[in-house]
């Protein structure tokens, strides 16, 4: 696939990051991407966004104990769900703090860039602002092989589309441009405020099951020739509901979940200095979409699927495989 010509404007750029609905023309294979703990390392988005708020006491008072409140209220469903379902403490805090927030975090797409001789290079990237390298390198080759990318993510609508823009500007920098849908949790507003309050439902769990489903309506995806890529227990619905499931960095459950259905398990680190964020550095296991598929009760890599052979050709996935470990 020949790459489109490099965007050089931010704000056109930032168009291409869009919600879940009709942004795709051409393809029927989508590869949908979990953000914390897959894309991006841990700790999550949002909890990253609450330190920053709580930092700039920006947060009233008040919340803490209406998030209590709600969370003894609602602990009987779960812990789970009470933390993704729960959002009390966003009550009454401007847009415009959240932003702020947001950027002083580091962590997204307010990462300095800049444009010349129509290449994308990041500067001066902050410690935070780093995916995982083969995270990039596996956004990379499906860019590349004309495939969606969609982000499914039970972290805040506007984390998400920050870190779609971040993503971006990194594949910008490999001279790729692609379209990014969005797919996450979104806040009711009043008067440019949080409510504290969910619309529609929280993207976490059988949601995202829902949302894919949705989203591949809309789209024209064929699921059963789709990717994702997930790292949560919760996630197995998710993954199971694609031809092509890829456990990243996996939780114990979900390890175990993945060997007894033969899902592939992807080890992803990030880099030794988080500050060379766009810059390959070594993954235990894995180098980009590289496979490691379970079989009985050890790890051994197999040939990739047929979505994954030509890039073994085009030198994209290294033909020489790490040795097996458990």
């Amino acid at each position: 696939m020949t790459p489109r010509p490099v965007t050089r404007d931010l704000a056109a750029l930032s168009r291409i990051v869009s919600d879940s609905g009709g942004v795709f023309a051409s393809t029927r294979i989508a590869a949908f991407f979990d953000l914390d703990g897959t894309l991006l390392p841990l700790p999550s988005l949002e909890r990253r966004l609450f330190r920053a708020l709580r930092a700039r006491h920006a947060i009233p008072a008040s919340n803490y104990l209406r998030w209590l409140t709600q969370a003894i209220a609602s602990g009987s469903r779960g812990v789970t769900r009470m933390v993704h379902a729960n959002k009390t403490y966003l009550r009454n805090v401007s847009l415009e703090e959240c932003s702020a927030a947001a950027n002083s975090m580091g962590t997204l797409a307010c990462a300095d860039f800049k444009v010349a001789a129509g290449q994308a290079a990041i500067a001066k990237p902050h410690p935070l602002s780093a995916f995982f390298p083969a995270a990039i390198k596996c956004a990379a080759w499906h860019a590349r092989q004309g495939h969606a990318i969609v982000f499914v993510s039970g972290t805040l609508e506007f984390l998400a589309k920050q870190a779609a823009l971040a993503l971006l500007l990194r594949l910008l920098a490999r001279g790729i441009t692609t379209p990014i849908a969005v797919c996450a949790t979104q806040l009711e507003q009043d008067n440019q405020r949080y409510t504290g309050q969910i619309r529609g439902e929280a993207i976490f769990g059988e949601a995202k099951v829902r949302a894919m489903h949705d989203i591949a309506a809309k789209n024209d995806f064929d699921l059963s020739r789709s990717y994702a890529y997930a790292d949560g227990t919760q996630d197995r619905w998710m993954l199971g509901a694609v031809g092509q499931p890829f456990a990243v960095n996996p939780t114990h459950e979900l390890e175990r979940i993945a060997r007894l259905r033969s899902w592939s398990i992807l080890r992803w680190e990030p880099t030794i200095d988080q500050q060379a964020s766009v810059q390959p550095a070594r993954v235990a296991a894995l180098s980009g979409p590289e496979l490691r598929r379970v079989r009985g009760r050890g790890l051994e890599p197999t040939r990739p699927p047929t979505g994954l052979r030509n890039a073994v050709e085009t030198n994209l996935i290294p033909t020489t495989k790490p040795e097996p470990s458990v």
